[in-house]
């Protein structure tokens, strides 16, 4: 997961890179625009939305008695139900099916778990080589790169670069151009042999049906498919979280998941399994249910909202950090705003300290999540667990090294030390903030002074813009991780005034 300079270093970089900037910056806008179209055209869009948070918080509540019933499900329909307390028996698990099967090679759907858990490199290990099926995860695995993107893994990359990667690596890739139906048709040509001849598959799981052990998986290239169809063995992994309990929640699931992704009514392809059925489809299916930190995140009231997540990426396209950053500042197979708060809860608030300072408190994650995870709140929370558990003295490490805004956000500083006379000591420059503002803003006139001395400053400031970018002694904790706003040219008290004069 995160390293050791965690976010604060990792988005430094990611800012250094221009090219990477404007890759994003495209992305993620065209995805954002035909979203709020496709959400536009139901008159019940948040009715929806209700409903879908309300099966999630109503499962979760009862989590464990899905899950029997999904395990008891499966079984009666020819299925093996297989537990994973954490990525290492997960990996395990699939390693002995795939040798069982005598396979050294498997052929993969894109998902998201099994990056969590390492699962191509622990297969490696075996001896055994994963072949990525979805386009953009092939893209990943032939440069040797990671995910920075839950819904478009490869949305750091442009059309010119994935044209010099299949160049490379692909058969016959010599002389290809840039066109994406040429890029598209060699990726189809490479993968259709294997689709054909390899024995077995994994794939994830978007949704799995407690009371009759369907599994669903949503996608947009038909791979997926492929996938769960060919193949003698098909091996799920999948997140306990991703249960619901009827069918009928399915199919609200199922609205909300293709608008809020990929802005489509519904996903070109959504293949729907229940077991084994003979003389169609692969002759063994085995379900593993993964845990690996999600029972221990279940168990904190406001975190485990994290949990209700259907992994849709509408929350990374509206986020300004993740615009700027990308997904592999975040360190780990989950950015963006709903990263920042579930991989801290996944893999320990000591590894993931920094990553819930990722992600700004302006609320357009929650107004885009179709769900409607309070991703604000449990930032905070997080924010607030781990200060608290520097001041103790905790697991946290350098956790409680933070600098507060004038927002009241926390801005990590990564410093180390005596955290508690620190603490105390910012403790006390925040009450003397807080006095000098309630002084200001006390009075009208004095208002109007501040705003005065505050505009000389501000045209100061854009005169020396390297001080907005770190400013100097305390103050530098919150340039540490974001750069001041550009000073505007007038005020809003200033343009008021003049469009009144000019109205007489």
């Amino acid at each position: 997961m995160a390293a050791a300079g965690g976010f604060p270093e990792a988005a430094r970089a990611a800012l250094a890179d221009a090219q990477l900037r404007r890759n994003l910056h495209v992305a993620t806008h065209t995805i954002r625009e035909k979203r709020l179209r496709a959400t536009s055209e139901l008159d019940d869009w948040e009715q929806l939305r209700e409903a879908g948070r309300r099966i999630k918080e109503r499962t979760m509540r009862h989590l464990d008695r899905h899950l029997e019933t999904l395990e008891r499900s499966v079984l009666a329909a020819g299925g093996v139900v297989h537990w994973a307390a954490d990525a290492a028996a997960a990996n395990r698990i699939v390693a002995e099916l795939v040798r069982a099967a005598g396979a050294r090679e498997v052929i993969k759907v894109k998902s998201i778990a099994t990056d969590e858990i390492g699962l191509n490199a622990a297969l490696a290990e075996q001896g055994i080589r994963a072949v990525e099926t979805d386009l953009a995860e092939l893209i990943n695995q032939l440069a040797g790169d990671t995910s920075s993107h839950i819904l478009v893994p490869a949305i750091h990359r442009n059309r010119a670069e994935i044209r010099d990667l299949f160049r490379a690596h692909l058969p016959g890739g010599a002389g290809l151009s840039d066109d994406p139906a040429a890029l598209v048709e060699a990726a189809r040509a490479y993968l259709r042999s294997l689709f054909l001849s390899t024995p077995v598959a994994v794939s994830g799981a978007n949704f799995a049906v407690a009371e009759t052990g369907t599994v669903c998986v949503v996608e947009s290239e038909g791979n997926g498919r492929m996938c769960t169809t060919l193949p003698d063995t098909l091996i799920t992994v999948m997140g306990i979280e991703k249960v619901v309990p009827r069918l009928a929640d399915l199919g609200v699931m199922l609205q909300l998941l293709p608008r809020s992704a990929t802005a489509e009514r519904m996903n070109p392809y959504t293949s729907l399994w229940t077991g084994v059925t003979p003389a169609d489809g692969p002759r063994s299916f085995h379900l593993v249910l993964l845990d690996a930190g999600r029972t221990n995140a279940l168990a904190d009231p406001v975190g485990r909202q994290a949990l209700h997540c259907i992994r849709c990426s509408a929350c990374l396209n509206v986020c300004p950090v993740y615009e700027r950053t990308g997904g592999h500042a975040y360190e780990s197979v989950y950015p963006g705003p709903i990263g920042a708060i579930l991989t801290p809860q996944l893999a320990g608030l000591e590894r993931g300290r920094t990553l819930p300072w990722a992600s700004t408190l302006c609320g357009a994650c929650y107004d885009a999540c179709p769900v409607k995870i309070d991703i604000p709140s449990v930032l905070l929370h997080l924010r607030a667990e781990i200060v608290r558990r520097g001041r103790a003295g905790g697991g946290s490490g350098d956790a409680g090294a933070a600098g507060r805004d004038a927002g009241g956000a926390v801005a990590v500083a990564g410093a180390r030390g005596h955290e508690g006379g620190r603490n105390r000591r910012e403790a006390a420059a925040e009450r003397a903030t807080m006095r000098l503002a309630a002084v200001v803003m006390g009075g009208p006139l004095r208002y109007r002074l501040a705003q005065r001395a505050g505009r000389v400053t501000l045209g100061w400031l854009r005169r020396h813009p390297r001080l907005t970018r770190a400013l100097p002694g305390p103050l530098g904790a919150w340039t540490s991780v974001r750069e001041l706003p550009e000073a505007p040219e007038q005020s809003f008290r200033a343009w008021w005034h003049e469009r009144q004069r000019r109205s007489r």
